[in-house]
């Protein structure tokens, strides 16, 4: 497995390479399927990928290297307004594989 610190190189790299002739994808609200909540449950919070996928996460997790890092990227790609959305700059692939390395290193930790 990759190592959260390797990870977070390669996100930036493939951010780079990615912006070169990017199209944006945006999504409304009419986008995200009805039986979706727009509140996240109790001790998580939601972000979404670059192509729209809604990921709840807990908030646990915020502390960890790769949220930090993840989050500065949105901010500096994104900024602050973006219809009030955390919007990552990743596809829905590798935040799930995100979400593999979070719960490892939660279940190392127990």
């Amino acid at each position: 497995m990759m190592s959260s610190k390797k990870l977070a190189q390669l996100s930036k790299k493939w951010q780079g390479i990615s912006a070169i002739g990017r199209r944006r994808v945006t999504t409304t609200d009419k986008d995200v399927h009805p039986s979706c909540s727009s509140v996240a449950g109790k001790g998580h919070f939601v972000v979404y990928s670059s192509d729209g996928r809604r990921f709840e996460i807990p908030i646990a997790c915020l502390r960890t290297m790769i949220f930090e890092e993840l989050l500065r990227m949105s901010q500096e790609e994104f900024g602050f307004t973006s219809e009030g959305r955390i919007t990552l700059p990743c596809d829905m692939t590798m935040m799930e594989y995100v979400m593999c390395l979070l719960r490892r290193e939660a279940s190392e930790a127990e």
